[in-house]
């Protein structure tokens, strides 16, 4: 598994691990029941501390992306997959009403929304 930290981006290094892991997990890299390194192991591998890598692998917990069984490891859920494609979606919906409003916005009608989507749809 490949990540890769940017200590310039605003985003925080612990952020940056869980959108990555859940890419990850998204384009099938990362598949059910497979076993994620070790919180000390990413660790020293992406140089950050083992704090940070904890509290991604904690995340992406809640968020049901992975299970951690103590004495064992971390794992990927399938269930996971499934809860980023309903992510995905969701930012899908969200980029389509930002588009409505931008059409309409400057002027164009429901009707000439639709005929527009139906347009770039069939590209």
């Amino acid at each position: 598994m490949k990540l890769i930290i940017q200590n310039s981006s605003m985003q925080p290094i612990y952020e940056q691990i869980v959108s990555q892991i859940k890419a990850h997990i998204m384009h099938g890299e990362l598949k059910e029941e497979e076993m994620l390194p070790s919180v000390r192991t990413l660790a020293k591998e992406l140089k950050v501390s083992a704090l940070t890598v904890k509290k991604a692998y904690d995340a992406l917990e809640e968020e049901g992306f992975i299970v951690t069984v103590h004495g064992k490891g971390s794992f990927v859920m399938l269930a996971g997959q499934g809860l980023l494609l309903e992510e995905k979606k969701k930012e899908v919906e969200a980029d389509l009403e930002l588009a409505i409003r931008k059409g309409r916005s400057c002027g164009m009608s429901d009707q000439e929304i639709t005929e527009l989507f139906q347009i770039v749809l069939e590209d």
